[in-house]
């Protein structure tokens, strides 16, 4: 179980959105960020804890020379095959799971984030936290920033978004969104100040926060 004497918020969005942006935003503001996706990446780092299993269960193949998970690999096969994913799933989620519990009740700030790119797909996490935070662009900003930042082609991206939540599915789970396309720094930073101000001060468990 995740800590209740701390207001628990969910931050989502899709590939491209802008999430991280308004993650490091709310860390400024004395947030605790636990990070699903990070941990995510260093259990499949080299060393990490389910790269062993993930090559016992799909081959040593898609474990690259550097030890690490190949993801490229590893997401064209996801992709194509539901069963694979879900055997991934069923290695990584209970690990995950167990990781973010540990950071969340390590934290000692009074507001923890849970940057959670699945969270709306997910069957257990919007009951775990007091607050959904929606990070929310176009799918053309998506694809542009990605593409933009990363060696993935136009198609890639947009298979990627196809395969995550819609911008509606998102926003009909938010209590709060960000329209994230075109604001400036300061524009968004104005944005989730405000937002931080109006959910501190409504619950009691965030006093002393600012």
């Amino acid at each position: 179980m995740l800590p209740a004497a701390k207001l628990r918020i969910g931050l989502t969005g899709g590939i491209g959105s802008g999430k991280s942006t308004v993650a490091a935003l709310l860390v400024q503001h004395g947030a605790t960020l636990v990070d699903t996706d990070a941990i995510a990446r260093g259990l499949t780092e080299p060393g990490g804890a389910a790269i062993n299993l993930i090559a016992a269960e799909f081959g040593a193949d898609l474990v690259a020379a550097t030890g690490a998970l190949d993801r490229d690999r590893m997401r064209a096969l996801v992709f194509s095959d539901a069963a694979a994913k879900r055997r991934l799933e069923a290695i990584l989620h209970p690990m995950i799971g167990a990781e973010t519990q540990r950071q969340a009740r390590a934290a000692r700030t009074c507001v923890l984030v849970f940057d959670v790119p699945l969270l709306v797909e997910s069957a257990h996490w919007r009951g775990r936290v007091d607050r959904v935070l929606v990070v929310d662009c176009e799918e053309s900003t998506q694809v542009a920033r990605v593409v933009a930042r990363s060696a993935l082609s136009h198609d890639a991206v947009r298979a990627i978004i196809a395969q995550q939540a819609t911008r509606r599915q998102r926003r009909a789970c938010a209590d709060a969104v960000i329209h994230n396309d075109a604001p400036t720094p300061q524009e968004l930073a104005q944005s989730v100040a405000a937002l931080w101000h109006i959910w501190t001060r409504q619950d009691q468990r965030t006093t002393g926060c600012t």
